[in-house]
């Protein structure tokens, strides 16, 4: 059994992931004993050929490609990949990033040395060099109408200023995607990510259920990546309206029907306001009117490529 698996996933930005893996190699102590999986989500062949000739080029066993048949999103294409793992630590890491410093040995320590930690994330960085916000607050009613300021006003302990750059471990309610690392035993107990999201808001979802056993999310600072950002899903009108399906589904599955309904009528009247002078918006106000059903998803838009 391994020390740590790496789950990645490829979707047609190979140089990123080639990138990575190189980083991973480099900052890696030659201690921890790791395996690195990478799901390819069903990007296009020349990606994929160029991803599988490096993978072959190193030479290791250590190092597995797996090609989806269908691009299955952020959570199943993780949990796609969690099928090939035999490890005591899962981190799940953005292609899109590279390692500063051995960010797998102080995580791996973290964990060790704090038993309250379910969930940690390392310090992200700008390809410049500028600090990057590394945590959040859950996705609830009060944060998507009252905002985030708000929070951080009303209850600082609870809600850190997201935009403080952290010196020592500090306990948060969810970090970002791009980097999680957790116990594997933690994370089978509470299911893995949920499926049923193609896209956004799956660490906030897994973050929650993880809290609700009592197990928390931390920044680890020392830990330090660099993260170029949205490189596989880019910006588009498509992105904005996965983001509201996500949250949606969110609202309702951890705040029931009323939290729902609330977050539903706030972006209902803010995006009917906001289309009158960005007519762009219109098609957001009509999603969220009817709802951001899960069948409007791009989960549903995905063909099986043969």
């Amino acid at each position: 059994m391994y020390d740590i698996a790496i789950l990645l996933i490829n979707y047609n930005s190979s140089e990123h992931s080639i990138n990575c893996i190189r980083s991973i190699v480099e900052k890696t102590a030659i201690e921890i004993r790791y395996q690195i999986i990478i799901t390819d989500n069903c990007s296009e062949t020349e990606d994929y050929l160029k991803l599988k000739a490096f993978c072959e080029s190193l030479n290791s066993d250590t190092i597995e490609l797996h090609r989806s048949k269908i691009n299955t999103g952020f959570g199943g294409g993780n949990m796609f990949g969690v099928q090939f793992s035999n490890a005591n630590y899962l981190a799940f890491l953005n292609n899109d990033t590279l390692l500063k410093n051995d960010c797998l040995s102080i995580l791996k320590n973290a964990l060790e040395s704090n038993s309250n930690i379910g969930i940690a994330g390392a310090q992200a960085y700008k390809e410049n060099g500028d600090f990057m916000i590394s945590l959040d607050h859950f996705a609830s009613p009060t944060k998507e109408i009252l905002g985030r300021n708000f929070l951080e006003i009303l209850n600082s302990k609870k809600f850190p200023k997201r935009k403080k750059h952290y010196t020592n471990p500090i306990q948060v309610n969810f970090v970002p995607g791009s980097f999680m690392f957790i116990r594997a035993t933690d994370f089978y107990e509470v299911g893995g990510f949920d499926t049923t999201i193609f896209l956004y808001y799956e660490e906030t979802d897994l973050c929650l259920r993880l809290a609700q056993k009592s197990k928390f999310a931390y920044l680890i600072p020392e830990a330090e990546f660099v993260h170029f950002h949205g490189v596989s899903t880019g910006k588009s009108l498509a992105i904005k309206k996965e983001l509201k399906i996500s949250l949606l589904y969110i609202m309702r599955k951890h705040y029931g029907y009323f939290g729902y309904k609330a977050v539903q009528l706030f972006l209902t009247i803010k995006y009917f306001f906001s289309s009158l002078f960005k007519p762009k918006n219109w098609s957001l106000f009509l999603l969220v009117l009817t709802g951001a059903p899960l069948s409007k998803s791009l989960k549903n838009k995905q063909i099986i490529k043969i």
